[in-house]
């Protein structure tokens, strides 16, 4: 019998409150993976950098979505968040700021993990 080999599902947020169908569906399908067991890393760059700060999910609203604290709270308890270094730096956040358990990181981070084997990566 052969070993599974564990897969990582990376999932890049680029949307917030801009393009909140987009953003909504991000977090949907990330949390959906974490908390089915699957090893998932969460990115939030662009506008949804904004969600690495305290209170910030919790004012984005789309009817018929899931609350975003809510999934961002799953994320967090089930997998990794990351906000982007520059997308955060654009933004005058740094690692004082933002969630407990969110890291701050770049690109050399992202194309780790992206191209680890049996990673698979997702863009909204």
């Amino acid at each position: 019998m052969l070993a599974r080999m564990a897969r990582l599902l990376v999932v890049k947020a680029t949307a917030g409150a801009d393009a909140p169908e987009r953003c909504s569906q991000a977090f949907t399908v990330a949390s959906t993976a974490a908390v089915s067991g699957v090893d998932v890393s969460f990115w939030l760059t662009g506008e949804s950098t904004w969600f690495a700060l305290p209170g910030r999910a919790a004012q984005f609203e789309l009817p018929h979505a899931a609350p975003l604290p809510d999934l961002l709270e799953l994320l967090l308890a089930n997998g990794r968040v990351t906000a982007c270094t520059q997308c955060a730096a654009r933004r005058a956040v740094g690692p004082d700021d933002v969630l407990p358990g969110i890291r701050i990181a770049g690109a050399a981070v992202f194309v780790e993990e992206i191209t680890a084997d049996g990673a698979q990566a997702i863009v909204y």
